[in-house]
């Protein structure tokens, strides 16, 4: 039996390479927590997770200080015992986004080793449902794009393949509804739309814009309402006909249930990182089906390639590149599909030069006692 001897943290902090606006922020910091386990079978399993601008130091405490020393000396093929004893080690702070981002480090990288011990991707370990996956595109649909850029950024979509572009909503209504149409009508109706509100509208507001935006046949209506508005997520999926999508700043499988139970969403945007690593985005995934709703994970593509053609009712990557600076190869695409890769592990080819020439200073830990 293998036993964890050493686990390393790290932070980097990544600018991403377009402006990124929304409905209630604009960011242009991309904090990256890493975390590497080292086995005393020389086996070693590299996981991450991530924070939009705020956050990554108390990730990286949390990691350093409370959980890596409960890792040393555990067997790292048992996954699951060890995602229940560091929920459990930090239930004060559970359920909640720092603590689940710290959970997602630790588990990718745990996910990472076990596909490297059976010599598997981590599609294939996973589950293996799907082969590839079609792509939607977000990057040239923020929020303070003009409407000529956004009808050229779905067209250059559509060109390359990709099944959809999604828009940022948020402006006075008739505008929002303005730019939808013009670029409805230049790439037809075989091409999807995708919106997202960035929980920046009340339930009477949402309601009011989702009947203005229901002539564009959109795809979905994602995050309209802030995500702790279970009731008025019900009363929108009730009124109206567009798709409601939510996830991404849901943290537990749960909350998750809640939503299908109530009816209050259709489609899932289970993020990895968010809801605390592979192991419960797996569980949520499976809950989806039961409901037979799909998921269409939120951002992390080089990691939700591999977990949505995992499993049968992934739906949908959303393309927005993240790791390129820190890679020496990006996702592979084909005719518009996200291809996971076959190598084993993750599937995600770190550039360990361009990381530590990226390395905020004074959080890098390595952990070799047990706590």
């Amino acid at each position: 039996m293998a036993k964890i001897e050493r686990v390393e943290v790290l932070m980097v902090d990544l600018v991403p390479k377009v402006k990124r606006t929304d409905a209630i922020q604009s960011f242009t910091s991309q904090e990256t927590p890493i975390v590497r386990i080292f086995a005393d079978d020389g086996v070693v399993g590299t996981g991450y997770t991530y924070t939009i601008g705020t956050g990554g130091h108390a990730v990286v405490a949390l990691i350093a200080q409370n959980l890596a020393p409960m890792l040393i000396g555990r067997d790292p093929e048992k996954v699951e015992q060890i995602w229940k004893a560091l929920f459990y080690h930090t239930h004060a702070t559970a359920v909640g986004a720092i603590t689940s981002l710290a959970l997602a480090a630790i588990d990718t990288a745990l996910w990472d080793m076990r596909c490297r011990r059976s010599g598997r991707p981590l599609h294939v370990e996973a589950g293996g449902a799907q082969d590839r996956v079609p792509l939607y595109t977000t990057e040239g649909g923020w929020l303070h794009i003009e409407t000529a850029a956004l009808v050229e950024d779905a067209l250059r979509a559509k060109a390359a393949g990709f099944g959809g572009s999604k828009i940022k909503v948020g402006r006075p209504p008739k505008q929002d509804v303005a730019r939808l149409e013009a670029v409805r009508e230049a790439v037809g109706d075989d091409f999807e739309i995708m919106v997202d509100g960035n929980q920046g509208a009340n339930v009477d507001e949402a309601i009011r814009r989702a009947r203005l935006y229901e002539a564009v046949d959109l795809a979905w209506y994602e995050e309209p309402l802030p995500a702790e508005d279970l009731g008025g997520h019900i009363r929108l999926s009730a009124s109206t006909s567009l798709p409601i999508a939510v996830g991404e700043s849901i943290y537990s499988l749960q909350h998750f249930r809640e939503y299908l139970q109530r009816d209050a969403t259709s489609v899932i945007q289970v993020d990895v990182a968010r809801i605390g690593g592979i192991t419960p985005w797996l569980k949520t995934a499976h809950l989806a089906e039961s409901f037979n709703i799909d998921v269409c994970p939120h951002f992390l593509m080089e990691l939700h390639v591999a977990l949505t053609a995992a499993v049968p009712n992934g739906r949908w990557v959303e393309y927005i590149p993240q790791l390129d600076s820190l890679t020496t190869e990006g996702m592979r695409i084909e005719n518009g599909h996200a291809v996971p890769s076959d190598a084993p592990g993750l599937g995600i080819a770190w550039d360990w030069d361009a990381i530590d020439g990226r390395r905020v200073d004074g959080l890098t830990h390595v952990v070799t006692e047990a706590g």
